[in-house]
Parts: C-alpha cells; sequence; structure tokens
C-alpha cells in the first residue's frame, strides 16, 4: 500500500454496472460478526469484519477449468504446463536473456527516493541508486530485459540495466504506482492509483495506447487469467475489485468487497488456474475469488495486515506477509489451508517482495523499518536483516525463472 502520505487527487464521477450479488449472499451479509481491525503501520481505528468462512478445497472446480483450454490471448506464448501456470518458474529455468544477469535485491524506498542494491549472496549493500519521488515497485519488464523503477510522485519510471545495474533516462509515465504487462507482451499496463486510471501503454516505448478511467479508488495490483484474456485488480482504497477484458483493455465487472473498510492489496493467481487468491491488509487474510464468474469471494483468515502473496517455485505452497505482526504464514494449494506461521525475531513489517531464483529464500521488504528480510523457505528462518533507505516497498529479487515478466515485483510465466 502506498505509504501515509499519498492522497487521492484526482475525482471523476462514473457509471457502471456493477456485478449483483445473489440473495443467498445478501442472507449471508447479515451473519457477518465483528473482529478487531488493523491497522496501516500509522494509528488504525477498529473495523468490522466478516466471520471467515474456510477457503475452499480442491474440487472439480479445478478439473472443469483444465479439461478445455480456450484459445489464449492472441501472441500469448501458451503455458507449458495447462495444469500449472507457474510451469516455467521452476529452479534453473532461468531464460537465455537473463542467465548471464548477476544475481541481486533492488529495493525502492519510498521515502529516501533511492533504489538499494542488495548482493544476496552476502547480504551486503554494494550500491545505492539515486532515482525519483516516491519510488513504489521495481519492475521486470515483460522481454525481462529491464527493470522498471515506479516513480510514482515524480511521475517518472526509470529504467536500470540488469546487466551492469547502471540507471538511465527517466521515461515520464504519469502516476506510476503500479506496472503490469499483457500475457502477449503488447502492452504496459501502468496502476495510475491517484489518477483513478489503468493506462495500457506501448510495452518498449511506454507510450500512451488507451486510457481506462476507473470508478473505484486505488488500483493497486493484478494477476491475469491463465489463457491472458482478463486479468482481476485489487483496489485499495474503496475496498472493490475489478474484472479486465485483457484484448478491449476495458473493465468489464467490479464487486464491492464484503467487509467494511477492505483494503485489498496483492493479488495471485492459484497454479491449476481455478482461483484468485487477494491479500486484504484490513480484513487480515486473503479472499479466495473465482475469476471466471466473478462471485462474491470467500475468506481465509491469515494474520494482521496481510499484504504480499508469493508463489513456491514447486507451485505447490504461497507465502503471505502479514505486515502488521511480522509474520509469514504459509499456504499449502493442494489442502486448501494455511500449514505454518513464521515469526520474525524482534518483529518487523514484511511487506513486498519476491523468492530467489533457486527458490530457498523469501525475501520482504520492511516497510515501517527501514529494512529487508531474507527467510530461509526450508525452516521458516529469518537468515538476514538487512538495513536499507526508510519506507521500502516493493523489492525485485532478479533474475528469477521464467520466460516472460507480466510485470509487479516479479510475476513470472
Amino acid at each position: 500500500m502506498p505509504s501515509a502520505t499519498r492522497t487521492r487527487t484526482r475525482t471523476r464521477t462514473r457509471t457502471r454496472t456493477r456485478t449483483r450479488l445473489p440473495l443467498a449472499a445478501t442472507a449471508l451479509l447479515l451473519a457477518l460478526a465483528p473482529l478487531a481491525g488493523c491497522g496501516d503501520g500509522s494509528s488504525g481505528t477498529g473495523t468490522r469484519q466478516a466471520a471467515a468462512p474456510t477457503a475452499p478445497s480442491p474440487s472439480d472446480k479445478a478439473a472443469a477449468h483444465r479439461k478445455a483450454t480456450p484459445d489464449g490471448l492472441p501472441g500469448m506464448p501458451p503455458l507449458l504446463d495447462p495444469e500449472d501456470v507457474y510451469a516455467a518458474d521452476r529452479p534453473g529455468m532461468l531464460s537465455p536473456v537473463v542467465k548471464d544477469f548477476p544475481s541481486r535485491v533492488y529495493v525502492p524506498n519510498t521515502e529516501s527516493d533511492t533504489v538499494t542494491v542488495i548482493d544476496p549472496k552476502t547480504y551486503e549493500v554494494i550500491e545505492t541508486i539515486p532515482v525519483g519521488r516516491q519510488p513504489q515497485h521495481v519492475v521486470p519488464s515483460w522481454d525481462l530485459k529491464t527493470l522498471w523503477v515506479n516513480n510514482d510522485k515524480g511521475n517518472t519510471l526509470t529504467p536500470i540495466d540488469p546487466a551492469t545495474g547502471r540507471a538511465g533516462e527517466p521515461v515520464d509515465v504519469h502516476d506510476p504506482y503500479n506496472l503490469y504487462f499483457t500475457p502477449n507482451g503488447r502492452y504496459a499496463v501502468v496502476m495510475a492509483s491517484l489518477d483513478r486510471e489503468l493506462v495500457f501503454r506501448d510495452a518498449h516505448t511506454m507510450k500512451t495506447v488507451r486510457t481506462e478511467p476507473v470508478s473505484c479508488y486505488g488500483v493497486n495490483h493484478a494477476d491475469f487469467s491463465p489463457d491472458g484474456r482478463y486479468f482481476i485488480v485489487s483496489c485499495e482504497f474503496s475496498g472493490e475489485l475489478l474484472k479486465v477484458d485483457t484484448e478491449r483493455m476495458k473493465v468489464v465487472a467490479e464487486q464491492k468487497l464484503p467487509f467494511d473498510g477492505a483494503m485489498p492489496q496483492d493479488v495471485k493467481i492459484a497454479p491449476d488456474g481455478s482461483r484468485f487468491y487477494i491479500a486484504d491488509m484490513k480484513a487480515n487474510g486473503m479472499w479466495v475469488l473465482d475469476g471466471d464468474t466473478f462471485a462474491r469471494p470467500s475468506f481465509l483468515p491469515t494474520g494482521k495486515g496481510c499484504h504480499g502473496l508469493y508463489v513456491s517455485r514447486d507451485s505447490r505452497e504461497m507465502y503471505i506477509s502479514n505486515r502488521g505482526e511480522g509474520t509469514v504464514s504459509v499456504f499449502d494449494f493442494t489442502k486448501g489451508k494455511l500449514t505454518k506461521k513464521w515469526h520474525l525475531p524482534e518483529g518487523g513489517s514484511p511487506d513486498m517482495g519476491g523468492v530467489s531464483a533457486d527458490g530457498t529464500v523469501l525475501w520482504l521488504s520492511g516497510r515501517y523499518d527501514a529494512e529487508v528480510y531474507a527467510i530461509d523457505i526450508r525452516t521458516g528462518k529469518q537468515l538476514a536483516r538487512v538495513k536499507v533507505g526508510k519506507g521500502p516497498h516493493g523489492l525485485a529479487v532478479y533474475p528469477q525463472p521464467g520466460r516472460y515478466s507480466l510485470g509487479h515485483t516479479g510475476v513470472f510465466r
């Protein structure tokens, strides 16, 4: 989520047909029970939270989803395995494009206007790169050749060459809070959070192709369906979800999350493509959504300040950062439930990050503690705590396995 200094500066009024909930779902709303709310890292107030149903276990839905693979988005490389969207992300499966890049951890510091570069072998800071105002995320380009630093308040993208670590000339892009790429590599999708827009740009030149205004506040994170034909977007300030047609570049549905004060964050699709998981830092857990039907999601509590979602290299587990309590929850996809919780010694504020190329280390920024955490995935133990600039946010571990990037801090296919 953005720092406390971010404000909503532009407002549009737009009428859109919303997804209507069935009567049964409306009745369910009446059964919601109050639970303690969580803060955003600053002073927080209590909110009302839904009593959470258990996340759905694997069912015939997954099998039905896989039985017939629809035509993918034109130009999208086909999945290596129709039953696992992350099949190209196994340890050692580095693209020829990135195989000679040095392994680094790039940390954008929103309050220092810098990017800290860490050597993951030594846990030492080797460089600090000045960038634009309020860098939010470091995003690998679709073709894997460039790292884009999203200077949100600076209204620029700073390119970094991952082969040399050198920063290039900034590119003018307004309100680039976050950045994604369509699965066919044609467009970059700028999450213009304060502008209340999804801006589709040429993936290489960053020239605007189409601007899609949205009626929600704070477009934030996203992930794509297995066929690439739609993606789900979280709107953190208004507690909403959007469904966007990739080829038409249009919002086709939206819904309000059934929680007073919901603040959805990271979005990740299940390996089999059957459901999306949406972290919610106010509801203290994950929403579980059928993206195809876009029906009302179920909910799974994880911990205070649920924020980032990262899939293991074997596609069996997902690591969930709980920023408000200094923990990481481990979710088993097959079992459909949480199996472990790792506690950072001395606490912390684990936020965004990624998994090492060999799949053994989870790297997370400590948003309110000016530090970065390295966690051993095999044991859940903290390996290192590295001091960085102020307000570290969407760090990128690079390079990582995968044929192409869908953006954010590293979503690869």
